[in-house]
């Protein structure tokens, strides 16, 4: 049987628009197997998953395992876990670190201020600082959500690590498991599907020094997945590709169709027509599942507008 990620790619299934939406992460370390809803079918105490996945609900904190890319035998629950939160829409954006001896400390964050771009819950709780080092590179290796996460994840993630990649990690869940390998970079929120380690290369080393490489990006998950589209359309026609400048400031209409306002620092604005469509001939959208027609996001037009910067 082919497998979906293999299928995606020989359709050459358009990729913009897909990734998943979280304008702020919360990331634990976990270490051992991950079933498929890994916050309550893992060494973490199920009890304590629920309650987060409670916590987080309707604040736009999404919550994620990680753990160190090689072997997962299980070895019980890590004595020290290391903990991150990153803020992902522009102007804002952070990435924070914190290690903690018990996970039941993450409880005492206020998930409603973290969703909103405030950190100074992450730190008074668990002595969160600015994380100084490399952006981190999360590839999706649950093979429990599905096999290609995990045949294709996995190698990605390890030849990262062994060839000196700092800050690569193993993620839960990322979506979209039919563009395996799927990668997510903190702290700017860009995923990227189909992913080899050249390329993932090239985007780290870019992102060190404020640059986005547009080439299979899935989209920032600060938004929306139509505006997910639209900034990659401004993008490419602007030729901007600087991480903190481009902001998805308004969404009007409702599926199938929507206008986006996408604005610039600079105060250049555009309006971008997205169109939701289906992607054609059916595949499966996961191993083992149903044909189907996965939704796709069609940028249709891309106007720029009247300039609101002030005149000299």
């Amino acid at each position: 049987m082919s497998r979906c990620a293999s299928v995606s790619r020989d359709l050459d299934e358009p990729i913009a628009g897909t990734a998943a939406t979280a304008r702020t992460w919360l990331l634990i370390e976990q270490p051992g197997p991950w079933g498929a809803q890994a916050l309550t079918m893992s060494r973490l105490d199920p009890a304590l998953g629920r309650a987060l996945e409670k916590a987080a609900e309707g604040t736009g904190v999404r919550i994620a395992l990680i753990r160190r890319p090689g072997r997962h035998a299980d070895f019980g629950s890590s004595a020290v876990r290391q903990v991150y939160a990153a803020h992902t829409t522009p102007g804002n954006v952070w990435l924070r670190s914190a290690t903690t001896h018990d996970p039941e400390q993450l409880l005492d964050l206020d998930f409603a201020a973290l969703g909103k771009g405030a950190p100074h819950t992450f730190d008074t709780v668990l002595q969160g600082r600015p994380h100084t080092g490399h952006p981190l590179a999360l590839v999706c290796t649950n093979g429990k959500r599905d096999r290609c996460c995990a045949l294709l994840g996995r190698p990605l993630a390890a030849e990262l690590a062994t060839s000196g990649v700092e800050g690569a990690w193993e993620v839960t869940h990322l979506g979209g498991h039919r563009f395996s390998p799927t990668l997510l970079v903190l702290p700017y929120g860009y995923a990227y599907g189909h992913a080899q380690a050249s390329h993932v290369k090239e985007i780290l080393q870019s992102v060190r020094v404020g640059r986005l490489v547009v080439e299979g990006c899935r989209g920032s998950s600060a938004w929306e997945r139509p505006g997910q589209a639209a900034e990659l359309a401004v993008r490419d026609m602007a030729r901007e590709y600087s991480t903190d400048v481009l902001s998805v400031v308004r969404t009007d209409g409702s599926g199938p169709h929507w206008e986006v306002t996408v604005a610039h620092t600079d105060g250049r604005l555009w309006s971008v027509a997205v169109a939701q469509g289906a992607s054609l001939p059916p595949r499966p959208e996961s191993c083992g599942s149903a044909l189907g027609s996965p939704a796709r996001m069609d940028v249709v037009a891309v106007r720029e507008l009247e300039s609101t910067a002030p005149t000299r």
